[in-house]
């Protein structure tokens, strides 16, 4: 599954003790009730990430890989495995603000279990495990990213719309230029990682892809750019939206991004630092695959294949742009410049989340973390400001469902030519 050479149980000790710090220092702000509470089917509380984090490592890495070793309390699995059908039963999903106990304290607790006995074991650790510490790793930075979002879909759900953390520094920037176009000639292109270091399953085998002549733009979309899109009726007209979509809008009733509100006819945001008015030069984001496509037809532009992002964003520094590197508020932010490739927002592609030709996945459990999951959703590229920095890679494939929005999701425009 891991197209990454083992791994040196010293040398991964220093990377597993950093991602753990910073799983911690996410809540570290959080109240017991703060960490409970599950404010939507797709979220999961605080509480929950930081067990199932130590669940994976628990079963994964010392249940089967470390002879003699116990499991903390024998109830834990059943409440946080998340999808591991063979791992057996589990609690349900939408039930998880439900686990009023164990208290954050208590979990808190498991996890300091659960790292002393990693750190005894990991210096005589196989290689086979070696990789799956390695997976969990990688794996708990996806839970950083989730339990960041999904904190912020918790407090904009309490009237208060209390800030998490205080505002990042304001730097003044310019508004950006109007988009410019990145221009590429039809031909085959190498997609698929490389087999250098790590990367998930869905993300090979690397194989040959046929691009036609198309041009992206060289930023995402505004903040501002999309409010002359509500202005101009964009949510109000079916023109230009999908059928699901349009169902979608109707349904809901969206008006706007989430967690947009328009006060004294100012559109505010609610983010992370608490409720303040949008910036128009921030990449626009909290926008859905359904928002996305109606609003690139608007413009009569279109969404880029997978395929085309990835391209063109193989010669960008996967590490730069605007990601997290430590707790605090993050926020898309404006540059000064054509944003990078990676960081600030998730950019949606008109691809479906498919397999590529010659994947398998791999047998046992962990072959379920990406390949069952090939159906009815859409892929977005580029890590956003909330995706903690070194995690993202130009083949890296994140995915959801068209009309989910609480992510840092965001719109890059392509068009033919």
């Amino acid at each position: 599954m891991l197209k990454v050479a083992p791994n040196p149980g010293q040398a991964l000790a220093g990377r597993y003790q950093a991602v753990r710090a910073l799983t911690l220092a996410l809540t570290e702000p959080l109240s017991d009730a703060d960490a409970t509470v599950q404010s939507m089917a797709d979220a999961s509380p605080g509480k929950w990430h930081l067990a199932h984090t130590t669940w994976f490592y628990e079963t994964f890495v010392l249940r089967d890989h470390v002879p003699g070793y116990r499991l903390h309390d024998e109830r834990f699995p059943f409440l946080f495995n998340s999808y591991y059908e063979a791992e057996g039963r589990r609690h349900a999903r939408d039930r998880r603000g439900m686990i009023t106990r164990p208290t954050l304290d208590e979990v808190r607790a498991y996890r300091a279990h659960v790292d002393a006995a990693m750190a005894a074991a990991l210096p005589d650790l196989p290689d086979v495990a070696l990789e799956l510490v390695a997976l969990g790793c990688h794996h708990e930075e996806q839970h950083q990213e989730l339990l960041v979002t999904d904190l912020l879909h918790l407090f904009g759900e309490n009237p208060l719309e209390p800030a998490i953390w205080p505002p990042a520094p304001k730097v003044p920037v310019a508004v950006p230029a109007p988009i410019g176009w990145i221009e590429r000639d039809a031909g085959i292109v190498q997609i698929g990682h490389d087999g250098d270091g790590f990367a998930f399953d869905c993300e090979g085998p690397r194989h040959d892809a046929l691009l036609t002549g198309h041009a992206l733009a060289d930023r995402t979309v505004t903040n501002g750019e999309w409010s002359a899109f509500i202005a101009d009726g964009g949510y109000r007209d079916p023109a230009h939206w999908l059928a699901d979509g349009w169902a979608w809008v109707k349904a809901e009733g969206i008006v706007a991004p989430l967690y947009w509100e328009e006060r004294d006819g100012t559109w505010t945001r609610m983010g992370l630092d608490g409720r303040r008015p949008i910036d128009p030069a921030a990449p626009v984001t909290h926008v859905s695959f359904f928002e996305a496509d109606a609003y690139a037809s608007w413009v009569g532009a279109r969404l880029p294949t997978e395929f085309e992002w990835e391209a063109a964003a193989q010669s960008h520094d996967a590490a730069g742009g605007n990601q997290m590197d430590r707790a605090g508020a993050v926020e898309p932010r404006p540059a000064a410049n054509a944003p990078a490739f990676f960081g600030d927002v998730w950019e949606w592609t008109g691809s479906a989340y498919r397999p590529y030709p010659g994947f398998r996945a791999v047998e046992g459990a962990v072959g379920e973390y990406n390949g069952k999951f090939m159906s009815g959703q859409f892929v977005l590229r580029g890590g956003s400001c909330a995706t903690p920095r070194g995690h993202a890679r130009a083949s890296y494939r994140n995915f959801f469902y068209p009309h989910q929005r609480w992510q840092f999701t965001g719109v890059r425009l392509a068009k033919d030519l």
